[in-house]
């Protein structure tokens, strides 16, 4: 019998040990699968499900959309707003008008952006440990090197 309890620890323990850009593209897998959730029961007319897929969609791009950092990268938040707030959009008229070929518009908008987050994050990642191998281990917050143990 599967033990609810211990699936929400992993969860815990998975999301505390990822990087930023790790759950970065979790949120965007999860927003891949309510919006494809969403768009079948659409197509099966199952309102109920349909809406609760959305309205879990809808809160992965608001969290997306309220965490942009316009200080730091203004542009790239700009864009992401304006593409954040077109997807909030065609999903109220996919819900309103049961249409599911408006969540076909937000997939194919957020793949290419899903497609460039993997790269970046990839990328970073190798970077991370080529620096690290060239220090000799995992990078010190203190500054200080790797103390090497005694044989």
């Amino acid at each position: 019998m599967p033990n609810p309890a211990a699936g929400q620890a992993y969860k815990v323990v998975q999301i505390s040990t990822s990087s930023p850009g790790e759950i970065l593209l979790a949120l965007y897998d999860g927003l891949f699968k309510f919006l494809l959730v969403a768009r079948h029961a659409l197509e099966a007319d199952r309102r109920a499900a349909a809406g609760q897929a959305m309205s879990r969609a809808h809160a992965i791009i608001s969290e997306l959309y309220t965490t942009l950092d316009h200080d730091q990268y203004p542009e790239l938040c700009d864009n992401l707003t304006s593409l954040y707030e077109f997807c909030m959009a065609r999903m109220t008229h996919a819900n309103l008008k049961r249409d599911p070929r408006a969540l076909d518009d937000v997939m194919r908008v957020l793949a290419p952006v899903r497609e460039g987050f993997q790269i970046a994050v990839k990328q970073a990642a190798q970077d991370l440990a080529a620096k690290e191998a060239t220090r000799g281990g995992p990078e010190r917050s203190s500054g200080e090197p790797p103390v090497r143990a005694e044989r």
